[in-house]
């Protein structure tokens, strides 16, 4: 019989795979645009969630919607340089439609609809309607609008065009699971656990460029910067000590009554107290590099 120690135990050591992570929110290559999280139950005690981030990502060029899936009955993985990962990539705008919006990063004069998923969906040059939304414009130039911030304003009158369909859902889902809880915000901390390999002293001290940066530019003794390089992995360990204390999944309400959920099939073991904090104002970090 499924257990919720069985569901967080898997949600909380969700790496099977190199590129394999949990919900990224704040994201520091991708401005966050909005977030779902759909949860599937079927028989012989399978489980699953999709969570869905949408988002600009200025070095891709294109607004990106992330699908990131978490169960015990996942199919048809996506792969990476050999391995699985739990995510793949959708592009529900059109192409042309966004490229020819944008002068780089910014929306042109001209710009005034962008067609996602074969729908017009207007696009505002007036400050006003920002202002009026609660978007505070960068304006790094003088009267411009980011993309993320067009896309902001966009997605509150058209959120479901934005969202993944069922096809994309059920891309790594046996088809016969049943969606059986949407959640449109949720109380959330990010959790990227990391695993530090062991390297010896002797090892160390036999990469070249390593040998080269502590000679040439530190000018440092090895013993100095194996002392060094020592610290800064002991602080890197307690980093994640902390983090898996405070972040990881089970560590909080939003999934132990998730957990709850799906080992019972009662959608009304989802009974959140702590306030939501998946929208996009909540995480200023997103984006940031």
């Amino acid at each position: 019989m499924l257990t919720e120690k069985q569901i967080l135990t898997h949600l909380d050591n969700y790496k099977w795979g190199y590129y394999c992570q949990f919900i990224d929110l704040g994201h520091a290559y991708s401005f966050l645009i909005d977030s779902r999280l759909n949860v599937f139950r079927g028989d012989n005690d399978r489980w699953a969630i999709v969570a869905e981030r949408l988002g600009y990502n200025p070095r891709a060029g294109s607004i990106l919607l992330d699908i990131y899936y978490y169960g015990n009955c996942l199919v048809n993985l996506e792969q990476y340089n050999g391995q699985d990962t739990n995510y793949y990539t959708v592009y529900p705008i059109n192409w042309d439609s966004f490229a020819h919006s944008l002068d780089g990063e910014i929306l042109t004069p001209e710009a005034q609809h962008w067609i996602v998923r074969d729908q017009k969906v207007k696009l505002s040059q007036d400050k006003q309607d920002y202002i009026t939304a609660g978007i505070e414009l960068k304006e790094y130039e003088p009267n411009t609008i980011r993309a993320e911030e067009a896309a902001r304003l966009a997605i509150i009158k058209n959120r479901e065009v934005f969202r993944a369909i069922d096809n994309e859902l059920y891309k790594s889902l046996p088809p016969d699971l049943k969606k059986i809880l949407v959640i449109d915000e949720w109380y959330h901390k990010d959790f990227n656990e990391i695993v530090q390999p062991k390297i010896s002293d002797e090892h160390l001290l036999q990469v070249p460029d390593i040998n080269r940066l502590v000679k040439e530019q530190l000018k440092l003794s090895e013993e100095e910067f194996i002392s060094m390089f020592r610290q800064q992995e002991a602080r890197t360990d307690e980093w994640g000590k902390n983090l898996w204390q405070d972040n990881r999944p089970s560590s909080y309400e939003t999934w132990q009554m998730i957990a709850k959920v799906i080992a019972t099939g009662d959608t009304s073991f989802y009974k959140p107290t702590l306030q939501a904090n998946t929208d996009w104002k909540n995480w200023p970090e997103s984006g940031s590099l």
